[in-house]
């Protein structure tokens, strides 16, 4: 266990992560690490995508519609 481990987890947190990390048959800080990495990765998928710049013919015609 790191150092921080005990700061962040309370007991019963921290027993039942040692027990998911038994069953996934790995150590408590190698579980941890796994289960921040896929976290991390699971929120870079749920961030939304950059609205794209509409392209020169959407603009063009875009001003066209528009009144004087």
């Amino acid at each position: 266990m790191t150092a921080s481990t005990p700061k962040e987890l309370s007991k019963g947190k921290l027993t039942y992560e040692q027990e998911r990390a038994k069953k996934a048959g790995k150590s408590l800080d190698e579980w941890l690490k796994h289960k921040a990495k896929t976290a991390a990765e699971e929120a870079k998928k749920a961030a939304p995508k950059p609205v794209k710049k509409p392209g020169l013919i959407s603009r063009l015609l875009d001003k066209a519609h528009k009144p004087l």
